[in-house]
């Protein structure tokens, strides 16, 4: 959760913040959520997490079929 996409990605696309991104290399934004609240994001987060992979791949498949990268889509929109 954040709340400033922009600058997350950014940091990531960097390599600023360590995990999955800087050691994989994988670092385009092909799925995100906007919630209301703090709360709701969090929640919405924890669900994620907790699904497994096949789950994840089929959230990102039904929403964004080509895995193109939605940084540069999201600064437009922000």
């Amino acid at each position: 959760m954040t709340n400033s996409l922009i600058q997350r990605v950014w940091e990531h696309k960097s390599k600023l913040i360590g995990g999955f991104t800087k050691k994989y290399y994988q670092d385009n934004l092909v799925y995100f959520e906007s919630f209301n609240s703090q709360l709701e994001a969090i929640k919405g987060e924890k669900q994620i997490k907790a699904s497994s992979g096949k789950k994840k791949l089929e959230l990102i498949n039904k929403l964004n079929v080509d895995w193109k990268d939605l940084y540069n889509l999201e600064k437009i929109y922000m």
